[in-house]
Order: C-alpha cells, then structure tokens, then sequence
C-alpha cells in the first residue's frame, strides 16, 4: 500500500531525468552507486523471503491432510495474499524506490497501486479473521466446531477478497481519493504515486487498518484472560487429573500455544503497519511534509510484514516447523517421508 510524500521540487536543471528525451520528465533520485548497491540487496532478499516463506505455507497446508482446518485454510488464504504482494508488487516498488522513478506507464502504475492496496488490505483483514477463529476456538470451545466451519471460513475468505477489491480499485480508479489536490498532484513523467486527502486518509486507514487492528487486539486480550483462567484452573487440577483429562489437557495447550503464536503474528502486523497508517493520516494535514524517502521506508516496512508471518509460524507453530522441514528435505533430495504425524 503506497502513499508517496509530495514533497518534491519542480527544478530539474542540472538533474538525471526519468525520461530525458521528455520534457517535464521526473528527475531521478541521486544515490551514492554503493546506497543503490545496499537497498537493492535489502529489498531483493525482503522479497525473496516473502515469496519463499509463503510458498513453504502454502505447499505445507496444501499437501499435508493432517493441517486441513478451519483456521489453516485462513492461513493459506494469508499465504497466498503474501506470496502474491511478493511477486507482483514489491518489484516493482523496488525499482520506484530506489531510483524514484517509474518506467511502466501510468495505466500500470493505476493496475499497480490498485493491487498494492487491496494485497495488503487483504493481508490486514485475513489477521483480523485469524483472530475471530482464535476467539471462537478459545472462548467458545464448544460452539467452535458448530460456528466454524470450514464452508463458512471460506464465504468469509471470499468476502474479504472481494471487499478488498471493490474498495482498492474503486478509490485508485476513481481518483476520490485525490480531488482536492489536483494542483499538488500534478504529476511529471515518470511519477507513481497515490496520495490521500483528509477525509479518505481517514476513510481509508479506517477501514484497512484501524477497525481490523482494534477488533484483533480487543479480542487477543480476551483470549489471553481466558487463557490464564484455563491455565489456572489446570494447575490446580494437575495432581488429580485422569488420563482423559490429560488428553483434553494436552488439546488445550495447543490451543493457547496457537493462540499465543497467533498474537505474536498480530504485534508484528501492528508494529509494522502502525507508523505507515499514523503517518498517513497526519501527513494531509501537515501540507505533505514527509520526505519521499521517510514515507517510501514506511511502506517497506508494511511490506515487511508479509515476511514475518510464514518466519513466525516456522519458529513457533510446530505443525508448520515439522512440514517446512520435510518439504525442504524433499527440495534437497533428502530421503523422508510425509506420512509423519504433525501433531505429535
């Protein structure tokens, strides 16, 4: 999701252009050759990661029968929106950010901006549904299996894209987003950028972020206080438990442990999303001061995001650390088999 300060100056003279034979072409951002060296680095590995570590998720959820849930069927929907911002975003806002130039046309740039906000809408709304899964399975144990099904994870998982989608599209396409501002957006050639008035900063990070986000932290801290009074409860029991009761022990367990890997997935979400947000909402009303470069490095840092979840999963969620193993092992040509117990 980009918003690109408008800071810029008018003055070429003396300037590498975008576009050299057209006139009032962008003037290219002027890097030290060893600046340009590092940030494509950093953001070709970003992007590597994203599109490796969510291929590892969804190869595991769909080749594994044992991870065929409710909420993994969530996750793999997550999976795709990640791995899909890695491969049809992020490039090109590489090259955007380093040079600050934009190359492919402005009907692509309209396709391109439009795709980066409903991917990462998408992305921030999924999290939310997480959470509502997580809610239900640990609050409402026994209406879990009745509430949440998996036909029903999937009308929610459409209802999403589809949301996202209309939203996203309709405000590039639109320009709503910008009326107001026609004399500030007067782009030159070679220019990409998506800019917010007041009302639709607003508008806009309501509806993608800040909704979703304080459903997600209103319900994670229920979930946590229902989960001490479990684990409380459990304690007390601990010297007269049953072998049943061990089993139903054991079940909850991984419930809070999913729950808790989840929140993690959500204190990441926040702690990468939030400057880009709180920014884009104050930016309208400070004349759009922010320096093209704080702002770009905020939404890389968004994007940053779609990173950490597969990571996440990998280091704490052990259905997904044994499935990531023997997938790689496959990859390498390692001898193993996919008949091993996930749950165990």
């Amino acid at each position: 999701m980009e918003n690109i300060s408008l800071n810029q100056t008018g003055d070429t003279e003396g300037m590498l252009l975008c576009f050299p034979h057209l006139q009032g072409s962008c003037p290219r951002t002027l890097r030290l050759s060893v600046i340009r060296v590092a940030m494509y680095v950093f953001m070709l590995t970003t992007i590597l990661m994203t599109v490796c570590g969510n291929l590892l998720v969804i190869i595991s959820i769909s080749h594994f029968k044992q991870l065929y849930s409710p909420t993994n069927f969530i996750i793999l929907s997550l999976a795709v929106v990640d791995c899909s911002l890695g491969c049809l975003v992020m490039p090109f806002s590489m090259i955007r950010s380093v040079d600050g130039c934009w190359y492919l046309g402005k009907h692509f740039c309209k396709v391109h901006s439009s795709l980066d906000m409903m991917l990462c809408s998408t992305s921030i709304m999924h999290l939310c549904l997480v959470s509502v899964d997580r809610y239900w399975a640990i609050c409402q144990p026994l209406q879990y299996r009745t509430k949440v099904t998996t036909v029903r994870v999937t009308v929610y998982i459409v209802i999403i894209w589809l949301i996202s989608f209309v939203f996203s599209f309709g405000i590039v396409l639109t320009d709503v987003n910008s009326m107001g501002l026609e004399m500030l957006t007067n782009p030159c050639a070679g220019s990409c950028i998506l800019v917010s008035n007041k009302e639709w900063g607003i508008i806009a990070s309501l509806v993608t972020f800040f909704i979703p986000g304080t459903i997600m932290i209103c319900l994670y801290v229920k979930i946590f206080h229902v989960a001490r009074k479990h684990a409380r409860f459990m304690n007390d029991r601990l010297a007269t438990v049953t072998c049943h009761e061990l089993k139903n022990q054991g079940s909850e367990q991984r419930e809070r442990r999913a729950a808790k890997t989840l929140a993690i997935v959500m204190g990441a979400f926040l702690l990468c999303w939030l400057p880009f947000f709180i920014t884009t909402v104050i930016d309208p009303y400070i004349n759009f001061l922010t320096p093209a470069d704080i702002f770009d490095a905020l939404v890389w840092f968004g994007y940053f995001n779609s990173t950490c979840n597969p990571v996440i999963y990998a280091f704490f969620y052990p259905h997904f650390q044994k499935a990531f193993k023997i997938i790689i092992a496959k990859a390498i040509g390692l001898k193993t088999t996919s008949n091993i117990l996930l749950s165990s």
